[in-house]
């Protein structure tokens, strides 16, 4: 999350969901790294168990480089 400028992306979760992450400001990670919690522009949120992710990808097309 530190990468300068931010590039967006997706996390994959283990049960096929995902998490997208759009800004920086949409996601936050517990001191003690056991929950990352990405926030909606809706109010709502995901609380994600680490140990629950599979793999994250960036989103290609919305970093604005996207053909």
């Amino acid at each position: 999350m530190a990468e300068r400028p931010f590039v967006p992306f997706t996390i994959h979760l283990v049960d096929g969901g995902e998490a997208h992450v759009p800004t920086v400001d949409h996601v936050s990670v517990t001191a003690t790294g056991n929950r990352v919690f990405v926030s909606y522009d809706d109010g709502k949120y995901d609380a994600i168990r680490p140990l629950m992710i599979s793999r994250v990808t960036v989103d290609e097309n919305l970093n604005g480089s996207g053909s």
